[in-house]
């Protein structure tokens, strides 16, 4: 568009010629066709000197923006060969920290292999003594009572790496005869429901939650094939008015029919979170499986209970792993969906038990917050689950992976069931084979005290179901020095 100040000037130049062809019309006397011409001539002057000014004008602004253009210009060049620099020396750290990295990586790869190489031929070898024992033992020999190793109750105030665990069991030597052995009275089993009905354990039950005599017993839960105490798992356990203890499975249902349950969650819970405190206090990373009834996500007055402490205790979070069974995630309702999602708003893990069948879909567990999954071994090793699921279980520690959850393996009793497991890829394992279910030791208590004879030892299950179990006991020799593969075993 044209500019105002050109108009201007335009009709400024046709005025001044205009009025000078007039003055020399009427003063000079010249005639109109001269004056006229003059005028033109006046216009036509004026009309080069503005367009030549003008471009003079224009071409000293141009020159000017020209010359800041080309300083901004090498300005920006100089900026960018230093930042090319700087680039260039930071890709050189980068490769060769990348390369001295790199060979670190495949020395500590080197060395993980073959430790597992070794704790792999180990676990063959010990499984194969065991069968050689097993068959050259004579049958109709009665087997000499031993004492069985008693239930060291847990030190939680040892360091996290020297926690007492089963070692892998050494090969025995032949058997050969023996000095008389002299019988002592066995230690009593431990209390089971076949002697009492119905009414008198719910008595029991209701006696021991008003006194608080809800045991907790942890079971630790190891990585393969390393075998270093990851998680425990919190086991319950109910003592009677003779002290005499009651396994999770021989009162849980009589619990959730009379609505004890609730209650026995929140004492569990409160408890689980006391031991995790302690056990942080030398190590972080460890982490403590707590058991959820069913009938306590869906009841909103136990819930909401739970809620408040457990919102209490969020820094928590995630070292307290909330275990449910697998009936229950099949079977939500909108009550219970919706305070598992306030669970997991709140950063607390799930873990799933008691599971029946290799049917899983980890990506819907995902989305509602669990972490871990437990697998009985004997199910993972069934060769009839590789035509009943969707998946090989060999391939499911894989699929879990790929959406966060970890296998764990549960109920190992024995060291041929690892190698097995080991070539299934998984990397967590829980069981008698690692160590039983165990007391834990009073605050203070000396971490070389032993335990009383009579603690009876318990296998997990619903909410650390047990089977009970007995032996003889009798003065046990110092232990000796173990050595060879056993050793390797237990600095591994």
């Amino acid at each position: 568009m044209i500019r105002i100040s050109t108009i201007f000037i335009a009709i400024c130049m046709v005025l001044v010629a205009a009025s000078l062809g007039l003055v020399l019309y009427s003063v000079a006397g010249i005639s109109g066709t001269e004056s006229a011409i003059v005028a033109l001539t006046a216009l036509t002057f004026l009309i080069l000197y503005n367009a030549v000014s003008m471009r003079l004008r224009d071409r000293s602004d141009v020159g000017g923006q020209i010359a800041d253009l080309s300083r901004g210009t090498a300005d920006l060049a100089r900026q960018v060969a230093e930042f090319g620099r700087r680039l260039a020396a930071v890709e050189s750290r980068i490769a060769a920290s990348n390369s001295t990295n790199s060979d670190r990586i495949q020395s500590v790869i080197g060395e993980i292999n073959e430790l597992g190489g070794l704790v792999r031929q180990l676990a063959t070898t010990v499984a194969a003594h065991e069968d050689l024992l097993a068959g050259h033992a004579p049958a109709p020999a009665p087997a000499p009572v031993t004492r069985p190793e008693p239930e060291t109750p847990i030190d939680l105030a040892a360091p996290f790496e020297e926690r007492p665990l089963a070692p892998p069991p050494l090969p025995q030597p032949p058997p050969r005869p023996a000095p008389p052995t002299v019988q002592v009275q066995a230690a009593p089993p431990v209390q089971t429901a076949n002697g009492r009905n119905q009414t008198q354990l719910l008595a029991t039950l209701r006696n021991a939650v008003d006194e608080n005599r809800i045991d907790i017993f942890l079971q630790p839960m190891v990585t393969l094939p390393q075998r270093k105490v990851r998680f425990y798992e919190a086991v319950t356990r109910l003592r009677d008015e003779r002290d005499q203890l009651i396994a999770a499975e021989e009162f849980i249902s009589i619990a959730e029919a009379s609505g004890l349950i609730g209650r026995i969650d929140n004492m569990v819970m409160l408890r689980c979170v006391q031991v995790l405190r302690r056990l942080m206090v030398r190590n972080k990373d460890v982490g403590v499986f707590c058991n959820v009834a069913a009938s306590t996500l869906g009841n909103s007055t136990t819930f909401a209970q739970c809620l408040d402490f457990l919102e209490a205790n969020r820094a928590l979070a995630p070292s307290l792993v909330l275990e449910f069974k697998q009936s229950t995630f099949r079977n939500l309702g909108p009550a219970e969906t919706e305070n598992l999602a306030a669970l997991a708003q709140r950063g607390f893990r799930f873990s799933i038990d008691h599971v029946t069948d290799l049917r899983i879909e980890p990506r819907e567990l995902a989305d509602r917050g669990v972490r871990f999954i437990k697998v009985p071994a004997a199910l993972l090793l069934d060769p009839k689950q590789a035509s009943a699921s969707d998946i090989h279980p060999s391939d499911l520690s894989d699929l879990l992976g790929r959406f966060g959850i970890d296998l764990i393996a549960e109920r190992i009793e024995g060291e041929r069931a690892v190698v097995d497991l080991l070539d299934y890829d998984v990397r967590f394992g829980q069981g008698f084979l690692f160590a039983p279910p165990r007391p834990l030791r009073p605050e203070g208590a000396s971490a070389t005290g032993g335990a009383s004879p009579n603690q009876a030892q318990d296998i997990q299950g619903s909410n650390g179901s047990a089977t009970p179990s007995s032996g003889a006991t009798s003065s046990a020799p110092p232990p000796q020095r173990i050595t060879g593969n056993a050793a390797l075993a237990r600095r591994i």
